[in-house]
């Protein structure tokens, strides 16, 4: 008897026995572990391992998917619509996560206490100062990913390299001002519920930002080593809808907390 597999007769991917899931727990207890050990003054030893662990089964296991992807051909047609429909899925949870967030902001500003909003030792940003020059950076990275996707659907290699390494700029270059605005807040997290309430929400989108730029950089990487094809390039397309999701989380934060959160309480602008 032959001692080969039969090709398979399906066109879907049955993934081989993988070490990464349980290992990757295990990385993901220390980070845990870590986290709550720092929090309370018990050094950031455990933490810095879990994250390089975390780091490091991120890497492996991301290799061996885009192994079977790129150069083993398991992502058929079938496959790349399954990853789709989690990708979408994915990014509902996401918008589920901010709604949280928008839910807390929203309660807190339509029933203050105190009856004003933002509160009266409160100095909020000017909306049209850093925010809305971040708000033009984002919305230009959302035509430069869009500008990217059309080169590799049309084979223009150069440009999908150029559209790339644009968008993975603007997204450094937001958060670079982010980082500069929350360095010059003229208030603290702990400073009550609008600090709370806007850390909370710009920050974790701020989070999603730096996650979309590695995202992007991969992608940059990966097309460079020439993985995208015009009809298989799935992983730029996450990327894509990834990047495209920040975008629209963002204009939200700016319209309801910078702008309309501003309010006519508080006192006045921060200089």
């Amino acid at each position: 008897m032959s001692e080969t597999h039969a090709a398979p007769k399906h066109p879907y991917h049955l993934v081989d026995p993988s070490p990464w899931p349980v290992i990757g727990a295990v990385a993901a207890g220390f980070l845990t572990g870590g986290a709550v050990l720092y929090m309370h003054g018990h050094g950031w030893t455990l933490l810095i391992i879990g994250i390089l662990s975390v780091l490091g089964i991120m890497a492996v296991w991301w290799r061996d998917v885009i192994r079977e992807a790129t150069f083993q051909g398991y992502h058929t047609p079938v496959v790349q619509l399954g990853l789709r429909y989690g990708m979408a899925l994915f990014i509902a949870s996401e918008v589920m996560f901010f709604a949280a967030f928008f839910w807390a902001f929203f309660a807190s500003s339509l029933f203050p206490v105190g009856g004003v909003w933002p509160p009266k030792t409160i100095h909020p940003f000017d909306p049209f100062e850093f925010p809305f020059l971040n708000t033009l950076i984002l919305l230009l990275s959302g035509t430069t990913v869009t500008w990217a996707h059309h080169c590799l659907i049309e084979g223009d290699r150069s440009g999908l390299l150029r559209g790339l390494a644009l968008t993975i700029f603007l997204g450094i270059c937001f958060t670079s001002v982010q980082a500069y605005e929350y360095s010059h807040a003229p208030f603290s997290f702990t400073g009550g519920i609008y600090p709370s309430t806007f850390f909370m929400a710009t920050g974790f989108h701020g989070f999603h930002v730096i996650i979309g730029t590695t995202f992007l950089i991969v992608c940059l990487y990966r097309a460079w080593q020439g993985h995208f094809k015009p009809d298989h390039h799935f992983g730029f397309e996450a990327a894509a809808w990834y990047w495209h999701f920040v975008d629209v989380v963002w204009l939200f934060l700016f319209v309801c907390v910078y702008w309309w959160g501003e309010g006519s309480g508080g006192a006045g602008p921060a200089g």
